[in-house]
């Protein structure tokens, strides 16, 4: 891994910190109602079973994405092998996720000694994150008033 991704994922680690939402009666984030969608994650190729995924949802504002405070909702499901799916109540609109893999449920994502990701990460359209974070344009996607399933593919370093 470059240099470069360090202070970006710094940045992500901010980001991800902090408490979940209460969730709704079928288990989503939000509050289902006639101008809601229901979104759901489903976070794909983690390493193991153990601790939970931070799934976190950011409003169509780039200004926002990754920002302290710039989240609209969070919830953190168990890790379950092989998918561990999440699901929110949303107005139909345009959002991004991001995720990591919490597998020792600190609720802190961890970095190595040198401040590399020690655990799995991903975010919404797969986006790459080879040179950095990804930009808002690259994870960015639309919720159609119908609903909408997402994958997101754990990255470990």
């Amino acid at each position: 891994m470059r240099l470069g991704l360090f202070l970006p994922l710094a940045a992500l680690a901010g980001a991800l910190a902090g408490a979940s939402p209460a969730l709704a009666d079928d288990g989503c984030a939000g509050k289902q109602g006639p101008a809601t969608a229901k979104l759901i994650v489903q976070n794909v190729g983690m390493r193991s079973g153990k601790g939970e995924v931070a799934v976190t949802v950011f409003p169509d504002d780039p200004s926002r994405f990754l920002a302290h405070h710039g989240k609209l909702l969070r919830v953190r499901p168990t890790t379950t092998l092989p998918i561990t799916s999440a699901c929110f109540w949303l107005p139909p609109g345009t959002y991004a996720v991001a995720v990591y893999h919490d597998e020792n449920a600190n609720q802190d994502f961890d970095r190595t000694r040198v401040g590399m990701p020690a655990e799995g990460f991903g975010f919404s359209n797969d986006a790459p994150t080879r040179f950095g974070l990804p930009s808002f344009d690259t994870v960015r996607f639309s919720l159609p008033a119908s609903g909408r399933t997402i994958k997101v593919r754990m990255r470990y370093r």
